[in-house]
């Protein structure tokens, strides 16, 4: 008969068995809960990264061509889109990633965030205020008349909430849910982030960012289960300052 000690040594027990894989299970799940979080975050500065180069591209467009670009639709192949010498959606578009020279793109040509999605633009286009001169439209996507309006214009149509709780198709609704005011921003670019391929994603203050109106919301990430449900947008916006004053100081304007 076999000693005791000699069976201990002849290997695991069951019991034993089961605490090692449970370990090695811990550590896996550890290490990929790890690596999960770190290929996010360099997904989340990699969509930073690509939504400031679009941004200096679109200013770069407007150096050359003295006027904005319009957003591309899904029928422009990645260019802007124009009706009658006028933004087809100035709102509810995608940044032009062929017009401006964007790289990063889908097999449509369209640009992407690292998730795959389109990555979204828009620029003001149907309301101004404050013009010294007159007041043609479009102003910031026309040439001639971004010249003829003067340098005074403002927009009047895009604004940037904390929110989608109280605004409405115009506005912010109450003042101190605005971050931007409604004559500071002529254009917004955007990524929808990972979660735009998920069904039943997202909530109200992400589909603010999606209907087609001058209204946006910006605020940092939310989870699921968030008071205005998940939230993983991430927006950039142009100001009229900024715009105007690098088109001074390129001698494109006044």
């Amino acid at each position: 008969m076999t000693p005791a000690w000699r069976r201990r040594e002849a290997g695991f027990t069951l019991t034993e068995l089961a605490v090692v894989f449970a370990i090695i299970g811990f550590l896996l799940a550890t290490a990929m809960y790890t690596l999960s979080a770190q290929t996010e975050q360099r997904n989340f500065e990699e969509t930073r990264r690509r939504l400031e180069a679009a941004r200096e591209l679109l200013l770069g467009f407007a150096i050359v061509n003295g006027r904005l670009p319009c957003p591309a639709t899904a029928a422009s192949s990645a260019d802007e889109a124009l009706t009658a010498g006028a933004c087809t959606s100035p709102y509810g578009g995608w940044l032009p990633a062929r017009t401006i020279g964007f790289q990063i793109a889908d097999v449509g040509g369209y640009a992407v965030d690292p998730w795959g999605a389109r990555i979204r633009y828009a620029v003001s286009a149907t309301a101004l205020t404050g013009c010294a001169g007159t007041s043609t439209l479009p102003h910031f996507t026309n040439r001639t008349n971004l010249r003829t309006n003067g340098i005074t214009c403002q927009p009047n149509d895009l604004v940037v909430c904390r929110s989608a709780t109280g605004i409405t198709a115009a506005d912010c609704g109450p003042a101190a849910n605005a971050l931007t005011n409604q004559t500071t921003v002529v254009a917004v670019v955007f990524s929808v982030g990972r979660n735009s391929t998920s069904i039943g994603s997202g909530g109200i203050d992400e589909a603010a960012n999606i209907n087609g109106d001058g209204v946006f919301v910006s605020h940092p990430q939310a989870p699921v289960g968030a008071t205005n449900g998940e939230f993983d947008d991430q927006l950039l916006w142009l100001t009229v300052g900024e715009f105007h004053g690098k088109l001074i100081a390129a001698g494109v304007l006044p």
